[in-house]
């Protein structure tokens, strides 16, 4: 009887355990990532024609940082805003989408299905948002998930298309 009971207690602990790792984890991705005013922090990484990319070269322009996924449909229903703003303000304004898909070519074909014709678009497999090391480095926890970087390469924070588009607009 005794080590039943502490058996069924250790069973119920188990999640508890889990629910508290995963807690401290997402704390830590928010608490940890750069915040509006801050150096947007560099990353490298293999755009999707196969040319080396890294952020800090695209200084002097302002920069949309888009995280999503072909599979998430909150960011695909983004994506026309997205093909907009790119049209509108591209002497201004450069647009680096960052799809995390667990089957990297379905970002790849969504992306330009969906209109995406600017340079800079990269794709990650990856499993789970969170185990993306640029998405933890940004404090992104779900998609889609933009920031806007100025051209000093300091974080903006996140804005809404419509702030964006007014701020190109007033430069």
């Amino acid at each position: 009887m005794p080590i039943f009971f502490f058996m069924k207690k250790a069973l119920l602990y188990i999640p508890i355990f889990f629910l508290i790792i995963y807690v401290g984890f997402f704390a830590y991705i928010k608490i940890s990532f750069a915040r509006p005013g801050e150096i947007a922090p560099d990353f490298e990484a293999k755009l999707i024609d196969g040319t080396h990319f890294k952020l800090s070269h695209l200084r002097g322009k302002y920069v949309l940082l888009d995280f999503w996924g072909s599979w998430c449909q909150p960011c695909r229903a983004d994506n026309p805003s997205l093909v907009r703003l790119y049209s509108r303000h591209s002497d201004k304004l450069y647009i680096v989408t960052f799809a995390l898909e667990k089957n990297e070519p379905a970002g790849v074909i969504v992306a330009k299905k969906d209109g995406f014709t600017w340079k800079h678009q990269i794709v990650e497999q990856s499993n789970l948002v969170l185990l993306s090391e640029t998405a933890r480095k940004y404090g992104v926890t779900s998609i889609p998930t933009k920031h806007l970087i100025s051209p000093e390469g300091k974080m903006l924070g996140q804005m809404s298309f419509e702030q964006i588009d007014s701020l190109m607009l007033s430069l």
